[in-house]
């Protein structure tokens, strides 16, 4: 039975489990809080891949100590042998009495092992506590693991009356400088980037990470580019990291590949590149979330079909009026009925502008 002393250091797991929020992709964030008669003797986060998960750090931290003590943590502690050996072994062999799990594993290598070990050697073993918590802190993960796609974030910049460019294409800039600070930290979080060859044509994009500490880590840049009309001289080829090109059948993609790009080749869909495929290939390269800074078309494109997950709006404060570009071309739509719902989910003033996060109902 769960008390109320449990809830308050599990949530300070959950506390710790998010400042891997930059670094711990591919894998999970993840936060342990080990306690003893009540005081806290450890704790610990995954803060990058392929290094100590959470419960190792919370260990490390506790010593001696952890014998006897109860541990926190914000997902079932991994079972098998990957880059690190397994938690629920070390758990064990530390001595600890009671773990306290928010959430089951859905990774296939993990789904239970963990705590089954756990229960094994003699340990009360517990899941459940904050869930819901857990689940939204890596619900890219759990997606991938249980549906084979990333969660895709779209990013648009408008504004107030709706625009997103003018006539022209021109778009620089739209929102100040705080807004567009801001969405380093949702470029830092995320496994991939995406954009058409719409927006590279015309704005030549960097799409990288800067001013964030990302422990050398840049999400892969993913261009939408269905006739390989990218040029490879495009700035984002120059730049660290690595762009994958997503093409139909039958281009020459020679060039791109000798500046440096790799060449994903897709079915098409209608006379785009299929989108379904695409992220169902970074799901394989294991991509937890999408960030997609696009233009009205690939953004309606994908309203189209259901494959935006949230949406984060950055609205400055000015009217750009008629000749101008909209959010979202979505030919398909041609009556009310057509519309989506949202959820707002966050409302707040990011310098002289307003950033909008909303879910797509249902």
């Amino acid at each position: 039975m769960t008390t109320g002393a449990d809830s308050a250091h599990m949530a300070r797991a959950l506390q710790l489990a998010a400042r891997g929020r930059y670094g711990a992709h591919p894998n999970p964030m993840v936060g342990c809080v080990i306690v003893r008669d009540g005081t806290v003797v450890g704790e610990g986060w995954h803060a990058q891949a392929g290094e100590a998960h959470a419960e190792i750090h919370a260990l490390e931290a506790a010593g001696d100590a952890a014998r006897g003590a109860t541990a926190y943590v914000t997902l079932e502690p991994c079972a098998h042998h990957g880059n690190t050996p397994p938690c629920a072994d070390a758990l064990v062999e530390a001595g600890v009495s009671r773990v306290v799990v928010a959430m089951q594993d859905p990774y296939e290598e993990v789904a239970g092992r963990g705590l089954a070990r756990l229960l094994e050697a003699g340990i009360d073993a517990e899941v459940g506590l904050m869930q819901s918590a857990a689940e939204a802190l890596n619900e890219g993960f759990i997606g991938r693991v249980t549906h084979g796609r990333p969660f895709v974030r779209l990013k648009v910049a408008a504004s107030l009356d709706g625009a997103t460019a003018m006539e022209s294409g021109e778009s620089q800039w739209i929102t100040g400088d705080a807004a567009r600070r801001d969405v380093q930290s949702l470029r830092a979080a995320c496994g991939a980037i995406m954009t058409g060859i719409g927006t590279v044509l015309a704005d030549d994009p960097s799409l990288t990470v800067r001013d964030i500490d990302t422990h050398g880590r840049q999400p892969l840049r993913v261009v939408l580019d269905s006739r390989l009309r990218m040029s490879p001289g495009a700035r984002m080829l120059a730049l660290p990291g690595e762009t994958l090109v997503c093409c139909t059948a039958g281009h020459d993609d020679a060039p791109l590949v000798k500046a440096g790009a790799e060449i994903l080749v897709c079915g098409a869909h209608g006379d785009v590149v299929n989108v379904f495929e695409v992220l169902a290939a970074l799901a394989e390269r294991e991509i937890n979330d999408v960030l997609v800074e696009a233009g009205h078309r690939l953004a309606g494109y994908l309203l189209e079909k259901d494959l935006v997950d949230e949406l984060v709006i950055y609205q400055s404060p000015h009217i750009m009026g008629s000749h101008t570009r909209g959010m979202f071309a979505t030919p398909a739509w041609q009556a009310l009925a057509d519309r989506r719902k949202l959820t707002i989910r966050d409302v707040r003033r990011i310098g002289d502008d307003t950033r909008i996060t909303a879910r797509l109902a249902g």
